[in-house]
């Protein structure tokens, strides 16, 4: 049974690669997570028990802790997920942005290397470092077009900015010492167990119980959202079958405006849960000021991914987010808890 070493792996996309991988069997879970605001261990608790998976509480940036981690359990692959991702809050705080992904990332790195350069020869020819990115390095699209692989890195967020730091250190790690790395760069993701501060759970859980629904500037601008179910598939058949070296980009082909994802979330939640008066969901509507370098646009182009590889997704945005607004409607639990700790779903980023 081959071991894979998931950092992030309470957060969203890696708890749910964690919960996903365990499913499909075959696998042993490795999972450090440093438990910041966004790592919750609620996400996990069905596998709580179960003896292949093992949680570590411990930072990436922490030489000694990856260091231990490693020797003791000697993973196969190491798939990183740990990073600090939220735009607003980059903005207000950007040096906790660099402290993770980029310094976390390139002590990540090292411990990786020395853990593969101290290996026999079979384990490294298997071994595989996975770094998981985002479609936000490379900057803002015009009205048309996608970014592919060989698009240029055009960061305008403190966020997308150590993102783009953390993925060339990925490739030089590559270039300069043979490590060998896979990079993917995922669009928008969206589904189950994701923090109430990203544009959907955050409107979900304010249009449920009748809050204004803040909208940045005039609402226009475009994301393609990716289900989270999606993104893990992907990520599990770039570990099994990518190229060493290679990056692959991850989308959903479902390129949606801010505002009618909005509306498509308050025309689900009338249909679900209507309020006794009577009242529109889409009269909560607010629109308020941009945030700070805001992109317009960003659209993925994954024929690399579906040539080379052979993945598709499988939702379409409406099926995907009809799930995700059931998923938040049955676990109202888990989001309470959530909401238990510092965040209120105020604004961020100013």
């Amino acid at each position: 049974m081959k071991t894979l070493l998931v950092t992030g792996g309470a957060g969203f996309i890696g708890g749910n690669f964690v919960l996903d991988a365990l499913a499909q069997g075959g696998c042993r879970i490795v999972n450090l997570d440093a438990l910041t605001y966004a790592g919750n261990l609620d996400t996990l608790a069905c596998v709580r028990d179960k003896a292949d998976h093992v949680f570590v509480e411990g930072d990436i940036g922490d030489a000694e802790c990856v260091k231990r981690v490693l020797a003791e359990h000697q993973p196969t692959a190491i798939v990183n997920f740990a990073a600090e991702s939220h735009v607003d809050r980059s903005i207000d705080g950007p040096a906790a942005f660099v402290q993770t992904n980029v310094v976390g990332t390139l002590n990540l790195l090292e411990c990786a290397l020395a853990y593969w350069c101290a290996a026999p020869l079979d384990r490294q020819d298997g071994f595989r470092f996975l770094h998981v990115s985002t479609d936000e390095v490379y900057g803002s699209l015009g009205p048309v077009g996608r970014f592919s692989e060989e698009s240029p890195y055009a960061p305008n967020s403190p966020y997308s900015a150590s993102k783009a730091a953390s993925d060339h250190l990925v490739r030089a790690f590559h270039h300069t010492y043979g490590l060998p790395t896979l990079t993917t760069n995922c669009s928008n993701n969206y589904g189950p167990y994701q923090f109430p501060e990203k544009l959907i759970p955050l409107i979900i859980q304010k249009a449920l119980i009748g809050e204004a629904l803040p909208v940045y500037g005039d609402g226009r601008n475009v994301r393609d959202w990716l289900y989270v179910g999606d993104h893990c598939a992907a990520i599990r058949r770039v570990l099994e079958i990518g190229r060493v070296g290679e990056v692959y980009n991850v989308g959903g082909d479902a390129e949606r405006e801010n505002i009618h994802v909005v509306k498509t979330i308050c025309a689900l939640l009338d249909q679900r849960r209507p309020f006794a008066d009577g009242r529109r969901r889409e009269a909560l509507i607010t629109y308020v000021k941009d945030r700070p370098g805001h992109d317009r646009r960003y659209a993925i182009d994954a024929s690399k991914i579906k040539r080379d590889l052979g993945w598709r997704q499988t939702e379409s945005f409406e099926s995907g987010i009809a799930r995700t607004v059931d998923w938040y409607l049955e676990n109202q639990a888990w989001v309470g808890r959530v909401l238990d700790g510092s965040y209120r779903m105020e604004r961020l980023g100013m």
